[in-house]
């Protein structure tokens, strides 16, 4: 039978598998589990008879070399790691995955949520209510304005935009994105507009920032950015915390030029102390806008199903393909809460 190395941290079978498909999983190949994550001398011995990999282990040439058989590597932590030897993969035709797209959907309700807080002002009110200072009518609406018809700049789109631009169509917004890796007729054809980055920082209401942490966009949105937004702008950040300035951003908050609604941090978790915790103008999610059980569920349906096709000889059609041009160009922080 097929072998397959199941080192899934900071997963675990229990988290990404129905009870059905981890036994789907087990009948159908056979599983070898480290005692400790990423054992450098476990995979020396078993990686020469291993189809599969789920997780994504430091991987280097020579261990590459002992590794005939080897298919697919499944990261189920979901970004793409500077851990292994990407141009053997490619040379050997060694697939190399990532669950990632399972997080697109419900990361942009959370995204549509955030947005609509902002916009009303929703947590605000509930709070004064809650304190017997709820102002009524239009009153409580002096800097409150509607999603519907407002002008939206994404800055990045890919699975993640891709599923935002979705749940915004009803509104009828007039959307601009930023993304130098799409080309322009990409853009278009979703009725969308194609623009600069100052473009989308100037003329946006709303900005949805939802671009991968890559070499040359580490604190690309400081200052001078935050600046060029219009006064009252609402600013979402959901992808990584790495894109931002976070000094620029929350002075940008301190002087009530934008509005701010975050699900990522620099650092995980965030301090008690951190000042964050006391700014108004922001909307604070403590990196969970993925984290849905029924998430982590499709995570191991997708592996699953993309394992069925490569032992098929076909291509995996639903996990996101590490790309020869951009995966080392990648920098996110490994994920250690699930």
């Amino acid at each position: 039978m097929t072998q397959v190395i199941f080192d899934p941290y900071p997963r675990t079978a229990q988290l990404i598998f129905t009870p059905q498909d981890w036994k789907n999983l087990q009948q159908s190949y056979v599983i070898k589990e480290p005692e400790i994550t990423n054992d450098l001398s476990f995979y020396q011995h078993h990686i020469e008879n291993t189809q599969y990999i789920i997780g994504q282990p430091p991987l280097d040439n020579t261990l590459l070399k002992k590794a005939g058989k080897l298919k697919a590597i499944f990261n189920v932590e979901s970004n793409f790691l500077d851990n292994m030897d990407y141009d053997t993969c490619f040379q050997r035709g060694i697939h190399v995955l990532a669950t990632s797209p399972v997080f697109a959907k419900p990361v942009a309700e959370l995204g549509l949520g955030m947005a609509l807080s902002l916009l009303r002002d929703i947590p605000a009110a509930d709070q004064s209510f809650r304190t017997g200072n709820e102002v009524y009518g239009l009153e409580s609406n002096t800097n409150a304005r509607q999603l519907g018809g407002s002008r939206v700049g994404f800055i990045g789109f890919g699975d993640l935009g891709t599923a935002l631009h979705s749940l915004l169509t009803g509104f009828q917004c007039d959307i601009s994105i930023y993304d130098p890796w799409l080309p322009e007729s990409m853009i278009r054809n979703i009725g969308a507009s194609p623009a600069d980055l100052d473009t989308v920082l100037s003329n946006s209401d709303i900005i949805f920032i939802v671009a991968a942490a890559t070499d040359n966009n580490q604190g690309s949105l400081g200052k001078a950015e935050f600046s060029r937004m219009k006064q009252g702008t609402s600013v979402i950040l959901l992808s990584r915390a790495s894109v931002v300035d976070f000094a620029a951003m929350k002075d940008a908050v301190k002087n009530n030029h934008v509005r701010v609604a975050t699900d990522v941090f620099p650092l995980e978790p965030v301090s008690p102390e951190d000042p964050i915790r006391q700014l108004p103008g922001m909307v604070l999610s403590a990196h969970r806008a993925g984290a849905l059980d029924s998430a982590f569920k499709d995570m191991g349906r997708i592996v699953l199903e993309d394992m069925k096709l490569i032992d098929q000889g076909l291509a995996p059609k639903l996990c996101k393909r590490a790309e020869r041009e951009t995966v080392r160009r990648f920098r996110s922080m490994p994920v250690e809460i699930n």
